[in-house]
């Protein structure tokens, strides 16, 4: 049996919590990831343990002790013109790919978050399936300006 934890604003991990999130985040994202310092900003933003947050979740999802997936969900402090949250990590454990984890971790981090979600995907990520099935569309291309 699958349980959920929920890391947010009132329930913060703790040092060996969060260096397992981020273990698993770095190792489990493959060419989609980050490094380990950025992973780790994104979940004290979420937990808002850095200076500047507008909190948001990170959302794991084991198999007794065992992580089988993560997501973290970051409160963008905006809303109509920008959605509310957006979608920064999910991960899946190589050997439940297809099985239907990230599913459920998508599904109940829709359900968590309060108000619309935003997410990145490349247009190769098998992911992008799956996001498509749970009702996000492709409203715009992103374009960046990198300084």
């Amino acid at each position: 049996m699958h349980s959920f934890k929920i890391y947010n604003s009132t329930i913060k991990p703790d040092a060996n919590e969060k260096q397992e999130i981020v273990d698993f985040l770095f190792n489990y994202l493959d060419q989609y990831g980050d490094p380990k310092e950025h992973i780790l900003s994104c979940l004290e933003y979420a937990t808002m343990e850095s200076p500047v947050a507008f909190g948001g979740f990170a959302l794991v999802i084991k198999d007794k002790e065992e992580i089988l997936g993560v997501t973290i969900i970051n409160k963008t402090g905006m809303s109509g013109y920008i959605p509310e949250n957006i979608l920064v990590y999910i991960a899946v454990h190589e050997k439940t790919r297809g099985k239907g984890i990230g599913k459920a971790l998508m599904e109940k981090a829709i359900d968590l978050a309060d108000g619309d979600i935003a997410l990145h995907v490349e247009p190769d990520n098998p992911a992008k399936r799956l996001y498509e099935k749970l009702g996000f569309t492709n409203k715009y291309l992103e374009m960046r300006l990198r300084r």
